[in-house]
């Protein structure tokens, strides 16, 4: 028999250019679905499930959902809030229940990285635990690339794309003047599994700076030396957040610094920040596409009766490009982390293989079809109405009405 009921979508972690393409994939096919009775979206990701403020999507203009794919950011709102072991604190497990139970919530998807895939595996196992019938499916989004299992996670191709594009533009102006400069770019994700040596990076700036007028070095915003300690921390201390990581940025200012004052170049530290994850502009069309797509395949695995489960996407083993989705499971994902292959590092751990270049060009072909309204990006602007409360039992009127004539003949 089919499992009927509401479904919640929420996302989490840090947005990528196409976590909203997964978005609208979800959307889509769930307001479409026979099973799912009423479709709701999480403000602010799990947060928003504790909290009772649930989007209703079925008042959305189509228009506007329409617009999801081409709009950054996460459009529900996002949170970085860690779930407690259950066997230790089940509150916040008792509350997602009432919330689920009130609304007759019957599948959960959660939008995010390993963090967001260990709260779906909790909630996931919380709910068997207590034999409520709830089918959870974690839909993956991170430009660090390092979900277990899959070829390649949505948000990774837009923002190799971006960073790729914006390298070869910061090249040709960094090389305008006919005095070199050292321009250091931080970018997110770049190479972080290999140990950072300060004293080798800056004798190889300095050697080519001797032959050459200027070097461009793109490092990793968590780079760290052979004792695990980040670059970043060398110039100031940095904060973490609920799940232990910790805040990266100043590595490339940190470097440009220390470029100055013991070699003498000019130098020049540009943070790619959140751009590298927000450019919609610059989003790869495959990218969008297959988030889309993982969106929906969330919605149809879990209606056919999946749980616990993540969608992920795998390559053929072919000669030219070609993509599929499968199902992982949830307690894989969640305590497994994949790192960069080593031996796609080359050159002493600063360089990438042909290898590499093989993988990664089909993940950033084609372009967004981003739409433009007076000369700027039109992105999706969605009402978020709270869902509608439930009607009043009658008996509560006939109160109301009883007191307002009250007060009508005898005003205080």
């Amino acid at each position: 028999m089919p499992l009927k009921g509401a479904c919640i979508f929420g996302q989490s972690g840090g947005p990528t250019s196409v976590i909203n393409a997964s978005a609208y994939g979800v959307f889509q096919e769930a307001l479409a679905s026979d099973c799912i009775t009423r479709v709701l979206g999480a403000a602010h990701g799990i947060k928003g499930i504790l909290d009772d403020k649930l989007y209703d999507i079925s008042l959305e203009d189509a228009n506007e959902l329409a617009l999801l794919p081409y709009t950054p950011s996460s459009a529900l709102g996002s949170c970085r809030y860690k779930l407690a072991d259950a066997a230790k604190d089940d509150t916040d497990y008792k509350r997602i229940l009432d919330i689920f139970q009130k609304y007759d919530v019957r599948y959960f998807f959660y939008n995010g990285g390993n963090d967001s895939m260990d709260t779906c595996n909790k909630i996931s196992k919380y709910m068997a635990s207590v034999g409520y019938e709830c089918r959870v499916i974690g839909v993956p989004k991170t430009i660090d690339n390092d979900l277990y299992g899959i070829d390649h996670c949505p948000g990774y191709g837009s923002a190799a794309k971006y960073i790729a594009t914006s390298c070869m533009e910061v090249y040709h102006d960094a090389h305008v003047y006919d005095k070199g400069t050292v321009t250091i770019i931080e970018a997110m994700g770049y190479l972080p599994e290999v140990p950072f040596d300060v004293e080798s990076c800056l004798a190889k700036i300095d050697a080519i700076c001797r032959v050459k007028s200027g070097c461009m070095v793109v490092i990793s915003e968590g780079i760290h030396d052979a004792n695990g300690v980040f670059i970043a921390e060398y110039g100031s201390s940095t904060e973490a957040d609920a799940f232990g990581h910790k805040q990266m940025g100043g590595a490339a200012q940190y470097l440009a610094n220390l470029v100055k004052e013991r070699l003498g170049h000019k130098t020049r530290a540009i943070e790619f920040s959140l751009l590298q994850r927000c450019a919609a502009h610059c989003a790869s069309k495959t990218d969008i596409d297959e988030a889309v797509i993982i969106g929906r395949e969330a919605v149809r695995a879990a209606v056919s009766g999946q749980t616990d489960k993540m969608v992920g996407i795998v390559r053929a083993e072919s000669d030219t490009y070609a993509a599929s989705v499968k199902l992982f499971d949830l307690t894989s994902v969640a305590n497994t982390e994949r790192k960069f292959p080593l031996a796609w590092i080359t050159e002493g751990g600063t360089a990438i293989s042909n290898e590499f270049l093989d993988y990664i060009l089909p993940l950033i072909q084609g372009e967004s079809a981003l739409p433009w309204e007076n000369g700027m990006p039109r992105f999706a602007r969605l009402k978020k109405i709270l869902r509608a409360p439930k009607a009043a039992p009658a008996k509560f009127y006939k109160i109301c009405a009883f007191r307002y004539c009250f007060l009508i003949c005898n005003p205080l």
